[in-house]
């Protein structure tokens, strides 16, 4: 009965063990196996100084209301009297005050608050994309260095293989010595190469980790994903997008536009504000009295208006002169990232087609001459060489691929969601 009791036990605990392990696998901030897209909505979601301008650009939409509201009112209590019975007051004063601005000065003072606000949600967009770029990026150099790890481990199997026959050809004095120990070198160096890649990839694990805001170690599996294919519209389409699409344009836009609104403000300011007051009057004695006043501000310090007018107009030059920088570069970076992209494409497939192919076969050839006798060790030595940076060179070469996409999405404004 007791092991009985016991075994209900065991299958429990096997149970719940086995139902918090789906959990936390179903959970994608506890699982480290993601894909490509998921880890650029996490970096976009977690990243601490994307949530800080994020903070930032909402304090700045708070300021058009502030900036576009009357100024406070004063309310003022006067007590008076003669001194040789202060501090009695017999003769006693209620003021309010109110200043307006001329017509039109709030609007405009709300309106350049709101360019601020509009920039400031312009650099967060700026800072988010190449987030996303950098999360892209090292997504894609991370998958092909880690293919490149398993190419190279698998390699030593294959090393290994062949020091074998050399041992079994030295054994029946079939080859010399020299044979042997050349390929039991190939081994250390093999792992030498293993350990370099191995240290990239902890680096980029680390800083894909730290655009996530999770630990530097913390395990992470990318899941391999083939690279996107550029797109068929061509050249002429990104282009256009990028007109629209960049940030970087849009911000030079509202430099201009906030030069404008400034020297429209500026050009008010020869205007006076008016000020408005009602006095309330209590005197001993007497009825009391109720007072009406409206005051006129004089701007005769033009000075400071001037110079403000001239500032204005130097904000809208270098708006103008950044819209275009910003239009050409634009224009050069979807050229550079264009050409680069179709570049990785094209050398993706000469590998996968042509060299991979070749290597393998000369490599298939030298292995079975050698066996027969009728091909040096070297020439063996040098096809397993070339065998291996083959493989190598088409991992990288995918991810290179992925990369100049990424990049040339950036480079046309495209958006992330």
């Amino acid at each position: 009965m007791e092991a009985a009791m016991n075994r209900k036990r065991l299958i429990g605990l096997l149970c719940f063990l086995a139902s918090t392990r789906l959990a936390f696998a179903d959970d994608p901030q506890l699982s480290p196996r993601m894909g490509v897209d998921e880890v650029v909505a996490a970096a976009l979601r977690d990243n601490p100084r994307l949530a800080g301008m994020r903070a930032e650009w909402s304090a700045m939409q708070e300021l058009p209301a502030q900036e576009g509201s009357l100024p406070n009112p004063v309310v003022t209590y006067k007590g008076m009297d003669s001194t040789d019975r202060f501090p009695g007051t017999d003769e006693q004063r209620y003021e309010a005050e109110q200043t307006i601005p001329w017509p039109g000065k709030r609007g405009l003072k709300s309106r350049l608050a709101g360019k601020d606000a509009e920039t400031a949600g312009l650099e967060y967009e700026i800072m988010r994309r190449e987030t996303a770029l950098m999360a892209r990026e090292s997504c894609y150099e991370l998958i092909a260095v880690r293919r490149s790890i398993e190419i190279v481990q698998s390699e030593e199997d294959v090393l290994k293989q062949m020091v074998q026959v050399a041992e079994t050809k030295y054994s029946t004095g079939e080859v010399s010595q020299q044979d042997m120990i050349k390929a039991q070198s190939e081994i250390p160096m093999l792992r030498g190469k293993l350990l370099e890649l191995q240290a990239r990839e902890a680096s980029l694990t680390a800083r894909l980790n730290t655009l996530m805001n999770r630990p530097a170690a913390a395990p992470l599996d990318v899941t391999a994903e083939p690279p996107p294919s550029l797109p068929s519209d061509g050249i002429e389409a990104l282009l256009a997008a990028g007109e629209t699409g960049r940030p970087e344009i849009r911000a030079a836009q509202i430099m201009i536009e906030r030069g404008t609104t400034r020297q429209s403000l500026m050009r008010r300011e020869y205007l006076p504000d008016f000020m408005v007051g009602l006095e309330y009057r209590q005197l001993p004695e007497e009825d009391d009295m109720a007072m009406f006043m409206v005051g006129l501000e004089i701007p005769f310090w033009i000075g400071k208006t001037r110079a403000g007018i001239r500032e204005s107009g130097h904000q809208i030059a270098a708006g103008q002169a950044a819209l275009e920088s910003a239009k050409r570069e634009t224009q050069n970076e979807i050229h550079d990232a264009w050409y680069r992209a179709q570049a990785a494409r094209q050398t993706l497939d000469l590998y996968e087609k042509e060299l991979l192919p070749q290597a393998e076969q000369r490599f298939t050839a030298s292995e079975a001459g050698y066996r027969a006798g009728q091909v040096d060790f070297m020439e063996l030595l040098e096809s397993e060489r070339f065998l291996l940076n083959a493989r190598l060179m088409r991992a990288m070469a995918e991810g290179d691929a992925g990369m100049r996409q990424a990049r040339l999405d950036w480079a046309a404004g495209m958006s992330e969601k």
